[in-house]
């Protein structure tokens, strides 16, 4: 055999398979939705107070610390709002899932890929997809992909439509965010259609959504924040991402809360919060990675031995394995190690 023959390849990617636009903002009323207005972003210029921890040598000093908080704490920012006669937010996007996840876009090793493709299908013959589709139905049922704008909503509702088919409307705050276990009818039909394209039964799957949040006239909404890098002096220390001067949601913090369903990572138990979907179990607001290639269980560990043939521990990391794949990325070995 020859020495690299076995080895994952050197160039290995996978394209995702859930694919969301951006998420646009609109504001209505929750008793009168035909009426519709995009929001737009609102810039304001505010005298700031100053919030920050100071040197202990400030802050044990009663007149420095005096000068020290009389400085003006000048700032512009972004923000984004209802009108006053609105009291519901719309986010609308859609959602494409596409199948195909048994053949990677790009693979230089041609006994790995065989492998890894005789994997896959069984994979798919094996579960079908049914619980990753189960999981990815219930994140948008439960309208996780708002976000901040989910918490402190009176009611929320979730409106889906599957291609041309009758809408299907649900109440979001009726399903959990971090239990998977339970679903109804309604949950388990989306997830069937997600499973058949996933499996590639359909060329793809469109499915529309739109996300309706009672949070109250006049309320603060929360579009996604653009990174600034280089930000000079003057410039706005807040910008708020906004397409042809509407506000929205970046397609990947839509697509980060729609893979949050990894409920297999080892501290579940003692966290009992659902994380997104990563290689390393990755939790960036929390500064910490559950998937350690130290405890095994993070993904290239589990997919160099699932991919070869090899057998894994149990049907939750076979699982975690294909949604990893599912989310897409470069996953190539380097010859160099």
């Amino acid at each position: 055999m020859a020495k690299n023959e076995k080895a994952v390849a050197s160039v290995l990617a996978f394209e995702k398979k859930l694919v969301p636009s951006d998420g646009y903002f609109y504001g209505t009323s929750w008793e009168n939705r035909n009426e519709q207005t995009p929001l737009k972003l609102i810039p304001k210029s505010v005298r700031g107070t100053i919030s920050n921890r100071l040197k202990p040598a400030v802050a044990g000093d009663p007149m420095k610390l005096n000068a020290e908080v009389e400085k003006a704490n000048l700032q512009t920012v972004d923000a984004c709002a209802l009108g006053e006669h609105q009291d519901t937010l719309k986010v609308g996007f859609t959602l494409k899932i596409l199948g195909g996840v048994e053949n990677p876009s790009a693979c230089n090793n041609e006994t790995f890929l065989k492998s890894y493709n005789d994997v896959a299908k069984n994979y798919i013959a094996t579960y079908g997809f049914t619980e990753l589709a189960k999981r990815y139905a219930l994140n948008i049922a439960n309208a996780r992909f708002l976000w901040r704008n989910r918490v402190g909503a009176e009611k929320v509702e979730v409106v889906v439509t599957v291609n041309d088919q009758p809408t299907v409307t649900f109440n979001a705050l009726e399903y959990p965010l971090h239990n998977f276990d339970q679903v109804d009818e309604k949950v388990q039909a989306l997830a069937n259609q997600i499973a058949s394209a996933l499996r590639g039964e359909v060329p793809y799957l469109l499915i529309k959504v739109e996300a309706y949040a009672l949070v109250g006239k006049g309320q603060e909404v929360y579009p996604s924040e653009e990174l600034v890098l280089d930000k000079g002096k003057g410039e706005k220390s807040k910008i708020l991402y906004h397409v042809n001067d509407v506000a929205a949601m970046h397609s990947q913090k839509l697509g980060n809360a729609l893979r949050t369903i990894d409920t297999w990572y080892p501290e579940f138990d003692e966290k009992k919060t659902a994380i997104a979907i990563e290689p390393y179990g990755a939790v960036t607001n929390l500064g910490k990675a559950y998937r350690t290639p130290k405890d095994k269980k993070d993904f290239f560990t589990l997919f160099d031995k699932y991919a070869l043939g090899e057998s894994l521990e149990n049907p939750e990391q076979e699982h975690y394995v294909m949604a990893v794949l599912v989310r897409g990325g470069v996953f190539g070995q380097s010859s160099k190690d």
